[in-house]
């Protein structure tokens, strides 16, 4: 009977240690995109339609920032100055300066990015009466 068991055994552990052919998976490859590339201009004006629209409401014009701001880029001074105005037509002071910090944050450390932006600006700031956080004090809190 142990004779059995041994040979069941001794089978079953030649079994285990055979080796098997080994098999390698191809390289998965992957195309993420089928569909065309949206260029600068068009991108520009996708965002500056957005904000134009004359029914956007507060929601929108937030959801809208938060996208455009989750983009690995800082926008244009045209979409920008669309945002601006649709915050005016919101009366929403409030989210005008936070469009302005958030760019200033996304310029990261490119000091010359925020300067240029604010001098682009300008213009429309005056038009609205908007101040910029430096002129408010609250960029040193």
């Amino acid at each position: 009977m142990f004779r059995a068991v041994f040979r069941l055994s001794a089978t079953g552990v030649r079994s285990l240690a055979r080796s098997r052919p080994c098999y390698t998976a191809p390289l998965a490859s992957r195309c993420y995109s089928h569909g065309k590339v949206e260029s600068d201009e068009e991108f520009d004006a996708r965002w500056i339609t957005y904000f134009s629209k004359p029914d956007i409401d507060a929601w929108e014009l937030r959801k809208g920032m938060n996208t455009l701001i989750g983009y690995d880029l800082v926008p244009e001074a045209k979409i920008l100055d669309s945002a601006l105005r649709a915050c005016r037509r919101l009366n929403d002071v409030a989210s005008a300066i936070r469009i302005l910090e958030a760019v200033k944050d996304k310029a990261g450390p490119h000091k010359d990015i925020y300067p240029y932006l604010i001098q682009e600006l300008k213009p429309t700031l005056s038009e609205l009466g908007i101040s910029t956080p430096e002129e408010l004090g609250i960029d040193k809190l």
